[in-house]
């Protein structure tokens, strides 16, 4: 479909251009529409899902069924609304197994058209991993680890094994979950029988394409249904409450345990399982049986969620045929990520970077003794630099306003669990300590609290120390002796506000550590 024409995108009001691409799936159709500022990348306006089994029966009678094809129209008719009550243009309607394999394709086309106004480009299998494939690029920061890929579709699966920015293999596989589930599954629960044989046939797939060979993968990037209904359950399971699933991180034996669980239910008893949406009752085991094959194929145990996926793809593709986001134009690294939120929130780059290279100075000088590693000290420093955000939307109870635009942002190269404590640590930066009466703080599990409270301890100190928010102090001298941290400020002139400073706001320091802040200053002239 053509641009809007300019007057149009001024009657609507959009400041940057708007984009919409849908992706019809064999078992939902997904609809993205994005506004997107060159300089700063994309921001999402609406993500619409429609689960309509467009592939329902495909298997037995090789067509799109008239119902199915009812209920693709309808779901169409109204994401094409949604699209144009937005300004947007559509950038891409893409469809994958279902119609490609359709025996009536042209004509289930024909109709989609007639009704909608959509033209669909029907993508073969690898043009659908190529996709799927710079969705991970944008959001996992892989370097030169070997990983591999899967984003499993109601009727494919399209999976890549690569090792940094090289792919090893790309390949598309009938291993759908709605496909499987159709070919395998017939009675409720699934006989034994019937599970074996279902492993069988996904594992000898797998092994004739050769996954698995080769050298183990760092991890399993999953996207697609399956794989974010594993990373709900299993979030549900273990009583976490993270804002997203995106970039969560799942370990093969909490699949394994959880497909364990589910096979001995009938449909109606997994619709009740927490985290798992009851639409996907009747295909999740077939889904997970390939989960966890693929992870055993390839050798590793960790599996990580991928929330986006194709139709994120294909905003991306969009954006790069259009100049309007150049290639690779993602940071690739965790602070550039923070830096570019926190400048969207017009933050004090001058004290935040203050604060940050104060709270390092104390980390150095007491990370060793206390366990603290290199993740801590990231933790710590994106901490320190979101820390006053809250600003953005007011003074008054900022340090709170800061925790819940760190829990909502998209912050590169996090998980869920990170950014959940940054968060934290950025909640208590000021006013009260930690306690486990906090809504914020009680889902964290014990380890997590713990360390919220030490490097909150760091960050609420260094906060102290530029109180003026002037940088007075030039370094610290930290000595940790007899459990006193001695910490010599240095810098010109008068310190005795930062001495002040360093001195009301050591409370979670001591706490958290058990040591006693002593303080001393040295003046340069």
């Amino acid at each position: 479909m053509k641009d809007l024409p300019e007057k149009t995108r001024l009657t609507i009001g959009a400041p940057f251009p708007r984009l919409a691409a849908i992706d019809i799936g064999t078992n939902s159709f997904r609809c993205i529409v994005v506004e997107v500022n060159p300089l700063e990348g994309f921001r999402v306006l609406d993500d619409e899902k429609a689960t309509v089994r467009l592939g329902e029966g495909l298997n037995q009678t090789g067509k799109i069924s008239p119902a199915a094809r009812d209920r693709a129209i309808d779901a169409l008719q109204r994401m094409n609304k949604i699209i144009t009550g937005l300004g947007a243009e559509m950038v891409e309607v893409v469809a994958t197994s279902a119609v490609r394999k359709a025996d009536n394709r042209e004509a289930f086309l024909r109709e989609i058209k007639a009704a909608t106004g959509l033209d669909i480009n029907v993508i073969d299998g690898k043009a659908e991993a190529a996709l799927a494939a710079l969705s991970v690029q944008h959001n996992f920061a892989m370097g030169q680890q070997r990983f591999a890929m899967a984003d499993i579709g109601g009727g494919s699966v399209e999976i890549l094994i690569a090792s940094g920015q090289h792919s090893e293999i790309v390949t598309s596989l009938e291993l759908g979950a709605v496909f499987l589930s159709e070919k395998f599954l017939h009675s409720d629960p699934p006989r034994e029988k019937e599970l074996k044989k279902l492993r069988k046939y996904i594992r000898n797939a797998l092994k004739e394409e050769g996954i698995g060979d080769g050298l183990p993968v760092n991890c399993l990037i999953g996207s697609g249904g399956t794989i974010t209904n594993i990373g709900s359950m299993v979030m549900a399971m273990r009583g976490e409450q993270y804002q997203s699933i995106h970039r969560y991180e799942v370990l093969h034996s909490e699949v394994v345990h959880l497909l364990a669980m589910l096979a001995r239910q009938t449909t109606k008893e997994r619709q009740n399982t927490p985290g798992l949406n009851p639409e996907r009752a009747d295909i999740i085991l077939a889904g997970m049986v390939l989960a966890d094959e693929l992870l055993r194929r390839t050798h590793t145990n960790l599996l990580r969620i991928n929330a986006k996926g194709i139709r994120e793809g294909l905003i991306l593709q969009s954006l790069q045929k259009r100049g309007l986001l150049p290639i690779n134009s993602q940071p690739r690294d965790w602070r550039d990520s923070v830096l570019t939120f926190a400048r969207s929130c017009r933050f004090d780059e001058q004290h935040s970077e203050q604060v940050n290279r104060l709270a390092l100075k104390i980390f150095a000088g007491v990370a060793k003794q206390n366990n603290l590693d290199q993740r801590s000290k990231e933790l710590l420093e994106a901490a320190a630099l979101l820390h006053d955000i809250g600003y953005f939307i007011s003074y008054h109870q900022h340090h709170k306003h800061s925790y819940h635009l760190i829990r909502h942002a998209d912050l590169f190269g996090f998980t869920p669990r990170e950014r959940e404590i940054i968060a934290n640590l950025a909640r208590y930066h000021r006013k009260a300590k930690p306690k486990k009466l906090h809504e914020n703080f009680a889902p964290l599990n014990p380890e997590d609290q713990q360390l919220v409270c030490k490097l909150g301890g760091i960050l609420r100190l260094a906060d102290g120390l530029d109180r003026r928010r002037n940088r007075q102090i030039s370094d610290i001298d930290c000595r940790l002796q007899k459990g006193i941290l001695h910490l010599q400020l240095i810098g010109k002139g008068d310190l005795s506000v930062e001495l002040y400073g360093a001195q009301t706001k050591a409370d979670l320091f001591e706490a958290a550590f058990g040591y006693r802040i002593q303080t001393s200053a040295l003046e340069q002239s």
